[in-house]
């Protein structure tokens, strides 16, 4: 499956704080990261994240974190505690607020860096910065997903999507089929009775599967009639994002799902059953615990087969962490 990921797009006038916004009204001070600047950027870092709250280089620019604080503490699935530290970016002369650096740590101590720009950036600077990020996130594993979390909590961006496969709203409800076949590809994984997880389109008569009650949370085991495959299509999929956090302070516990199905595959969600295609980022899914829609996309996922459990008893079964219905009712 294709890795999709998050980037952040900002909003004009949700980016700075109230200092900031106030400088706007005089026309001329010009407050815009050059590519220049941009590029120059990415050698400032602190040497003590711990301790250098403020600090100059070439005279000319200021990190300063005051105004954000203590880091954050980020653990994702796979147990890992990264730190983010924001720092703003000034230019010492006038001082203008260029944008946000941005510091990742990793388990083993190695340091990422990012420069987010401010709006009013040239959209070349904002390329760079997407590109940026990108070459970060395909070498540690959800860099994007952590960091906009992180920004949204700490500076209450508005987010909007851009896939690494260079997704854009664009491809909302790509041409694809949409029928009545309610059904998955067959690479989502299937939690059996043993609790393994094996690839959809493995599964056959006679398996054990976990069904679960959605009103009580209460699991059985109950065995697969029949595998419904149909035929191979370019089917419409919705993919969803999900992602549940937990916070305390600054330390985050960040959990994330993703789940594939045709736009008319019914999940639980906490306001009812409803299909995947008609979930909208904000609301909550049951997984069986309480996950956000963090993002959505609609697209033509190519020729292939799609399948479908038909069980001996359940309506409810956990697919990639996700509770889905076997079939819509009536």
């Amino acid at each position: 499956m294709k890795q999709l990921c998050l980037a952040i797009l900002l909003m004009a006038g949700s980016f700075f704080m109230p200092a900031a916004r106030a400088q706007m009204k005089d026309s001329a001070v010009s407050g815009a990261l050059t590519m220049a600047e941009y590029e120059k950027a990415k050698s400032f870092s602190p040497g003590d994240l711990d301790k250098d709250s403020y600090v100059k280089f070439e005279n000319a620019y200021i990190l300063d974190r005051n105004d954000f604080g203590k880091p954050y503490f980020i653990t994702g699935d796979d147990g890992l505690k990264k730190r983010i530290d924001l720092y703003k970016l000034i230019r010492k002369d006038g001082r203008i607020e260029l944008g946000t650096m941005i510091f990742y740590t990793t388990e083993g101590g190695k340091r990422y860096m990012a420069c987010l720009p401010g709006f009013k950036a040239e959209g070349k600077v904002w390329e760079k910065y997407f590109e940026d990020i990108h070459a970060i996130d395909r070498e540690e594993k959800n860099f994007v997903l952590k960091l906009s979390y992180v920004l949204s909590r700490e500076l209450g961006f508005q987010l909007y999507r851009a896939a690494a496969t260079g997704a854009s709203p664009s491809r909302e409800r790509e041409s694809g089929t949409y029928g009545n076949d309610i059904c998955f590809p067959g690479d989502m994984l299937v939690t059996m009775s043993d609790g393994s997880r094996r690839p959809l389109c493995d599964v056959k008569a006679g398996d054990v599967v976990v069904a679960v009650n959605p009103s009580t949370g209460e699991r059985t085991s109950v065995g697969v009639k029949e595998l419904t495959v149909h035929e191979a299509k370019n089917y419409a999929i919705t993919r969803l994002l999900l992602v549940s956090a937990t916070v305390e302070g600054r330390e985050i516990k960040l959990l994330s799902r993703w789940l594939q199905a045709t736009p008319n595959h019914p999940v639980m969600t906490s306001k009812g059953e409803k299909k995947s295609g008609e979930l909208a980022v904000g609301d909550i899914v049951l997984c069986p615990e309480r996950f956000i829609v963090w993002d959505r996309e609609e697209y033509a996922g190519g020729i292939q087969r799609v399948y479908n459990i038909v069980a001996a008893g359940g309506s409810t079964f956990i697919m990639n962490g996700v509770m889905v219905m076997q079939k819509a009712k009536n």
